[in-house]
């Protein structure tokens, strides 16, 4: 195999996402043939070398598992929280491989997160150039003028620079509110929320409905659910590489679940839909 940077050594073995393994190689927790290694950049051979985390020997890429976990909000998409908040790794308990969560969602949305130890697949769902779309609901106080979602999809400029919606429309409404359907391709940090803010409509819920096509319509969080057991494969639209068997994992009972939550069917408001 060769020598090979040990942060894609670890992706590819399911240890972290390549972003989470260079901070745990900065961090002083790998180690090469028994020496700690903290610089960036530096290589090993996962045959000839031993390569350890945390005392933990790093072997050949074990089989690679792909989940879709309906993370509830008031919940961290991290496996520890220093703050001792309650984190996604109540509802991963149950799966026997090493997996970490694709991106982040905020403390406070709800939505489709996808849970693997596919390290290269993680890094070309998060990577920017792919362009992977995130579809998101939005609740809005009120109805958003049809300007206000003009746009959205022509673009604002935010603190970190200009920003834009692929598509932004009415979803479904009740009598005070909208949730408004809102569609992006990059991972910027609040990023929904920042675009709804700028243009006067802000968010008071927001849920993703999918990443990537991956969705979670219809996902049960009353009950955990067992691993699908059918072959059938889900692929990313941009990125070009097949995910599957892929596996419903069960959280907790939906929020929303007493009405509050958005529709997900296909009908639309037509009126909330204009511009």
């Amino acid at each position: 195999m060769g020598a090979e940077r040990l942060q894609k050594i670890l992706a590819h073995a399911g240890v972290a996402s390549r972003r989470k393994a260079e901070e745990l190689i900065e961090t002083g927790h790998v180690s090469v043939n028994g020496k700690v290694i903290r610089e960036l950049g530096s290589k090993a051979d996962i045959e000839q070398d031993l390569i350890q985390v945390d005392g933990r020997t790093i072997r050949e890429t074990q089989d690679k598992v792909y989940y879709v976990l309906y993370k509830p909000a008031a919940c961290v998409t991290t496996l520890s929280d220093p703050e001792d908040r309650p984190t996604i790794k109540t509802y991963l308990e149950h799966i026997p491989e090493r997996v970490y969560p694709v991106g982040r969602l905020d403390y406070d949305v709800e939505g489709a997160l996808i849970v693997t130890n596919d390290g290269a697949l993680a890094f070309s769902i998060m990577h920017p150039r792919f362009g992977v779309r995130r579809t998101y609901l939005a609740k809005v106080h009120g109805m958003p003028a049809p300007g206000q979602l003009e746009r959205l999809r022509a673009g604002v400029r935010l603190e970190d620079g200009r920003a834009r919606a692929l598509e932004a429309e009415g979803h479904s409404r009740t009598p005070k509110n909208t949730w408004v359907r809102v569609v992006v391709a990059e991972g910027r940090p609040h990023l929904v929320k920042r675009l709804m803010e700028a243009v006067g409509a802000p968010v008071q819920k927001l849920h993703r409905a999918d990443y990537g096509g991956i969705g979670v319509a219809g996902h049960n969080r009353e009950r955990r659910r067992r691993p699908a057991s059918g072959d059938s494969r889900s692929r990313f639209p941009r990125g070009g590489m097949a995910m599957g068997p892929l596996r419903p994992v069960g959280g907790p009972a939906a929020a929303g679940s007493a009405g509050d939550g958005p529709s997900t069917g296909s009908n639309r408001d037509s009126t909330a839909s204009q511009g």
